[in-house]
C-alpha cells in the first residue's frame, strides 16, 4: 500500500552518507552525469519534500494531486538553478518561495486555472492572486535583511528558528561541524539584526526617519525606554513603528518574524505544521539561552510608546562571532557561462533529472551623505560579513566614498569599466582600454550606489536586463528597486548586488568591448575590481594622464594600509 508521502530521512545529515551536504549532492547536477544527477535529485527531494508539500497544501488550502504538481514544479525550478551553478545552501526557503510563486502564477493564468479548479479556492490560489502583497508591509525590513544574508547564514537561521530543528540539522545540510555551526548561528542572528537597522536607514522615506535610526536601535537592543520625541515620531510614522516592532521581535525570537518576512502567505500555519514546534521540550524560563531554543531574558514585543521590553547586552557564546570557517569547497561556476542564461534558468541537467522531478507528481496524496549606521560595525571598504571585518589591504580594491571618483580596473582583463556610447539610461556597461574618459569614472556612495560621474543621476543597474549590467537611473532611497543599483563591497574587491549577494559583478570576456554581467560568485580574478593608486597629492586619485592601472590600488580614507 503506498505511503502518503516519502519517509522522513534521518538527521544529521538527512539522506545520503554522513559526508553528503546539500552542496555535495548538487555537484552531480552540474556535472551532467544522468545516473548521478538522478540520484542527487532523488536525495535532495527526499530531504526537503515533506516541508515543501506541507506548504503547498497550505497555499492551496487543500491536499491532493494538485499539491504534488505544485511541489514537482517547485523542485523543477530550484534544481534547474542548482544545475546552472547556484549554490545549494539554504535550499529549503527557496523551495518554499518557489511553491508560493507557482501557486500565484498558475492561479493568475486563466487556461491553467480553468483545468485546475483547485486553484480557485478563496483561502488558496484565488486569495493569493487577489492579494495586494504576499509579504506584509510591516515585514519589509526583515525581508530585506534576510535576503541580503549569505546563504549559509540564511540556512542556519531558517532551520533553527523557523523549522525549530536542532543545530545538528543545518550543520549536516551545510557540511559543517557542530561548534562552527553554533558560532555561525550566533553571528547570523547579529548580522540579521544589523541588516534590519541598516535597511531602516537606507529605505527611510524622510530625513526624520533616518535621524531616529540609532535612537530606535540602541534602546530596543538594551531594553531601555524610548525618548519622548521618538515616541511622538512613532505615533505619527507607520514606517518607523513597523521598524520598532520588527526590532523588538528579533529580541524576542526570530521564528514568526522570518517566516512572515520570507513566505508571507500562510507563514503562521506553516510554523504550526513544523514537527519541531510540536515536540514537548524543557520548560523555558527567563534567561534561557537562545542557542538552546529558548527566548532571551525579557523577550517580548516592544512597548512602542514606552519602555521597550527587550533584553540588553550581547549574547554570550562559546566562540567569538566570525571565527568559524567553512570546511568544504564550492564548485565554481563556469566563467564562460552567460549570466543571462544563469538567471533565466533554461532547461535541466538531464532527461533523467527531469524524469525524477516529474515522477513525484504521481505519488499518492499525503546618496545620502550621512554617516553609515553605526551598528553594522564595518568601516567603509570592508566586507560587513567578513569574519574579521578587516580593512581593505594593499593590492585589493578600495572604492572611494561619495564625491571621490576613480576608475575600476578588472583584475583579470587589465581593462577598465566603461559605458558604451553616450551615458544614458539603458546604455551598456563594457570593458575598455583605461583612459581619462569621464565615462570610466565612478563613485561608490555610503548607501551602496555605484554612480557614474559622466551621467548625473545614473548608476549601474544589475537587475534590469536578465543579468547583463546596464546604466540605469539611481533609485530613490525608498524605491522597491533600490537594491538593483546598490552593491556590497568585499575586502577582496568584489561588488555583490544587494538583491542577491550570491552573485558578483563580472565580465563576459577579457577583451575590450566585453559586457559587464552578474555571475555566481566564485572569487575569481574576473570578479575583482581595483581602483587607481594614489597620486603625489594627498587625498587625490591618479586618474588624469594615466593609461593603465596604477601599481598601488587606492584605499578608502580611514581603512588603513
Amino acid at each position: 500500500m503506498p505511503t502518503p508521502h516519502p519517509p522522513r530521512p534521518p538527521y544529521p545529515p538527512p539522506g545520503g552518507d554522513t559526508g553528503e551536504s546539500d552542496e555535495s549532492l548538487a555537484a552531480p547536477l552540474r556535472a551532467g552525469s544522468d545516473a548521478e544527477a538522478s540520484r542527487s535529485a532523488a536525495l535532495l527531494m527526499a530531504r526537503h519534500w515533506q516541508p515543501v508539500h506541507d506548504y503547498a497544501v497550505i497555499c492551496l488550502a487543500a491536499p491532493g494531486p494538485l499539491a504534488h504538481m505544485v511541489c514537482a514544479a517547485a523542485f523543477h525550478q530550484v534544481l534547474d538553478r542548482l544545475a546552472l551553478g547556484e549554490p545549494a545552501d539554504a535550499i529549503r526557503p527557496r523551495l518554499l518561495v518557489a511553491v508560493r510563486d507557482t501557486v500565484v502564477n498558475w492561479a493568475a493564468t486563466d487556461p491553467i486555472a480553468d483545468v485546475l479548479p483547485g486553484l480557485l479556492k478563496p483561502a488558496g490560489g484565488r486569495g493569493m492572486r487577489t492579494a495586494k502583497s504576499l509579504i506584509p508591509e510591516n515585514r519589509a525590513l526583515s525581508e530585506h535583511s534576510f535576503q541580503s544574508l549569505p546563504r549559509l547564514e540564511q540556512a542556519l537561521l531558517w532551520h533553527t528558528e523557523v523549522e525549530a530543528e536542532p543545530i545538528s540539522v543545518p550543520a549536516g545540510l551545510l557540511g559543517m561541524d557542530f561548534d562552527s555551526a553554533a558560532a555561525a548561528l550566533d553571528q547570523a542572528r547579529d548580522t540579521f539584526r544589523e541588516g534590519c537597522v541598516r535597511a531602516h536607514r537606507e529605505l527611510a522615506p524622510s530625513t526624520d526617519c533616518r535621524h531616529y535610526n540609532r535612537l530606535l536601535d540602541v534602546p530596543i537592543r538594551r531594553g531601555g525606554a524610548l525618548l519622548p520625541d521618538v515616541q511622538q515620531h512613532l505615533s505619527a510614522c507607520p514606517y518607523c513603528r513597523h521598524a520598532a516592532e520588527q526590532l523588538g521581535q528579533i529580541e524576542a525570537g526570530l521564528g514568526v518574524l522570518l517566516a512572515e518576512a520570507v513566505l508571507g502567505w500562510g507563514a503562521r500555519r506553516y510554523l504550526e505544521s513544523r514537527p519541531g514546534r510540536r515536540r514537548p521540550g524543557p520548560a523555558r524560563t527567563r534567561g534561557t539561552s537562545r542557542r538552546s531554543g529558548g527566548r532571551r531574558r525579557g523577550g517580548g514585543k516592544p512597548g512602542l510608546l514606552g519602555r521597550v521590553a527587550v533584553p540588553g547586552g550581547r549574547r554570550r557564546g562559546t566562540a567569538e562571532p566570525g571565527t568559524f570557517t567553512r570546511t568544504r569547497g564550492r564548485r565554481a561556476a563556469d566563467d564562460g557561462w552567460s549570466s543571462r542564461t544563469l538567471l533565466t534558468g533554461v532547461g535541466v541537467a538531464s532527461a533523467g533529472l527531469l524524469a525524477t522531478v516529474l515522477a513525484i507528481s504521481v505519488w499518492p496524496d499525503g546618496g545620502d551623505t550621512t554617516d553609515p549606521v553605526a551598528s553594522t560595525g564595518a568601516a567603509p571598504g570592508t566586507d560587513a560579513r567578513s569574519p574579521t571585518g578587516s580593512a581593505t589591504a594593499p593590492g585589493k580594491a578600495g572604492l572611494p566614498t561619495a564625491g571621490r571618483a576613480t576608475r575600476l580596473h578588472n583584475a583579470a582583463a587589465d581593462l577598465c569599466l566603461d559605458i558604451k556610447g553616450e551615458p544614458a539610461a539603458g546604455a551598456s556597461a563594457t570593458l575598455a582600454v583605461c583612459s581619462s574618459a569621464p565615462t570610466q569614472r565612478w563613485t561608490y556612495e555610503t548607501d551602496g550606489l555605484l554612480r557614474s560621474v559622466a551621467g548625473s543621476g545614473l548608476c549601474l543597474d544589475s537587475h534590469a536586463d536578465a543579468g547583463v549590467v546596464i546604466l540605469g537611473t539611481c533609485a530613490d532611497v525608498g524605491a522597491r528597486r533600490g537594491d538593483d543599483v546598490r552593491y556590497g563591497l568585499t575586502a577582496q574587491g568584489e561588488l555583490l548586488p544587494r538583491w542577491d549577494e550570491t552573485l558578483a559583478l563580472a565580465t563576459a570576456g577579457e577583451t575590450a568591448g566585453a559586457d559587464i554581467v552578474v555571475k555566481v560568485r566564485d572569487r575569481s580574478a574576473g570578479q575583482r575590481w581595483l581602483t587607481d593608486g594614489p597620486s603625489a597629492g594627498p587625498g587625490s586619485l591618479s586618474i588624469a594622464g594615466t593609461q593603465g592601472p596604477s601599481a598601488q590600488p587606492a584605499e578608502l580614507p580611514g581603512t588603513g594600509t
